[in-house]
């Protein structure tokens, strides 16, 4: 097929063109680089968690957990709205090799492979419940020492969490790209952003590649691995990392063994640019089974402002050792930036990453959340462990 006809083939499934080489790739190399095709193939859990498993509560509702790591505290990850507990994996493997101590990453209520009474009750006081649940079933009545590590409404939720005392051996709290301020200004245009997206992929390589392409996950390897929790199956509703751990049941060796390709010479691009949101439309139904989100984020708009109103305050107020690591400086609303120059908490901007912040840069975090731990003397390095750059 000629590159006009791939072009062609590519606007109809929804994806946008692949950038031409410019002044700053001249030379066969830098074509090669551009033209050479990205590894999109989803990857299953293993690569990164060691182990995973179901968690029922006393009220009988089940939540996936992923964990890695044996000793030290414990980094409890929640993810952000639509995301699922593997937004954390490429995170957590990073961090548990440069300091001792466990992770667990918990995929919330509606989200993921977690299955409660009901999924559509996604307030934040029934979600913090569900995270002291969790604690409380996982470690019994003598928890080991726990840091909250939220992102975006994940974020909202730990703070919650916190401030109710739902984890009597917190230590710590690290909130990820979730200000009070920007988060309600930018539940206005969620609805739009909501409706501008896919609403079905063909395959999982095409959402992994959607998600690339549209800068909202930056780095591929996390994609790869993150993108199977957010979506399901359209015909049976079996969520993409469930469809998965079957495939790897029935032909372990079949999963992660693809080798990553060759990035070329020094100079080439680690990977294609990216292009607008807008210029994705939804691809036709094929006549085999597509994929659809895991959770119809439009139809919790009830509960939104209630993740959010308050939450700088109630960040300030957790007695625990805490941070806020940002996307960007302009994302600070006026509690927090009294509150950081009264040195309440820690704060790290890390500008070149988009709003998935641990996975954009999964071991500029793991640096930075090691240091945090090394800093309040709550972890050991491992031989591993360089001091981060110094934070505000």
């Amino acid at each position: 097929m000629s590159a006009l006809g791939k072009e062609v083939m590519k606007k109809r499934i929804g994806l946008p063109p692949m950038p031409t080489a410019g002044p700053s790739n001249s030379g066969s190399s830098g074509r090669r680089a551009l033209m050479r095709k990205r590894d999109y193939t989803p990857v299953y859990w293993d690569k990164y968690f060691e182990k995973m498993h179901d968690v029922e509560t006393d009220i009988g509702n089940i939540f996936r957990v992923y964990e890695c790591g044996t000793e030290g505290p414990v980094l409890l990850f929640l993810h952000g709205g639509g995301f699922s507990a593997l937004s954390w994996a490429v995170l957590s493997c990073d961090v548990s090799h440069l300091v001792t101590c466990r992770c667990a990453a918990l995929d919330l209520r509606g989200h993921g492979d977690s299955m409660t009474s009901d999924d559509t009750d996604l307030s934040a006081d029934t979600m913090a419940k569900d995270v002291g649940d969790v604690v409380t079933t996982l470690y019994g009545e003598d928890p080991p020492p726990i840091i909250l590590v939220g992102h975006s409404m994940g974020g909202a939720i730990s703070v919650h969490a916190a401030v109710k005392n739902l984890i009597p051996s917190l230590i710590g709290l690290c909130v990820i790209d979730v200000v009070e301020g920007t988060a309600l200004d930018a539940l206005n245009s969620m609805q739009s952003f909501l409706r501008g997206r896919p609403k079905s992929f063909r395959s999982l390589e095409q959402a992994i590649e959607w998600v690339v392409r549209t800068g909202q996950i930056r780095n591929v390897d996390s994609a790869r691995v993150s993108m199977v929790g957010q979506v399901k199956r359209s015909d049976t509703n079996e969520t993409a990392s469930s469809e998965l751990e079957h495939m790897h049941e029935e032909s372990p060796t079949s999963i992660n063994s693809i080798q990553e390709e060759d990035e070329g010479e020094a100079g080439a691009p680690s990977q294609p640019a990216l292009s607008p949101p807008q210029a994705f439309v939804t691809p036709p139904q094929s006549k085999g089974s597509s994929y659809t989100w895991r959770i119809d984020l439009s139809k919790t708009e009830q509960f939104w402002k209630g993740w959010f109103e308050g939450l700088s305050q109630k960040f300030l107020s957790c007695p625990v050792p805490k941070m806020l690591l940002l996307a960007g400086v302009d994302r600070l609303d006026k509690d927090l930036t009294i509150g950081q120059m009264q040195g309440k908490f820690q704060m790290q901007v890390l500008p070149q990453s988009g709003h998935a912040v641990h996975e954009d840069c999964p071991d500029r975090v793991a640096e930075v959340l090691a240091t945090f731990m090394v800093r309040h003397k709550v972890a050991t390095p491992t031989t591993n462990f360089e001091r981060s750059f110094p934070a505000c």
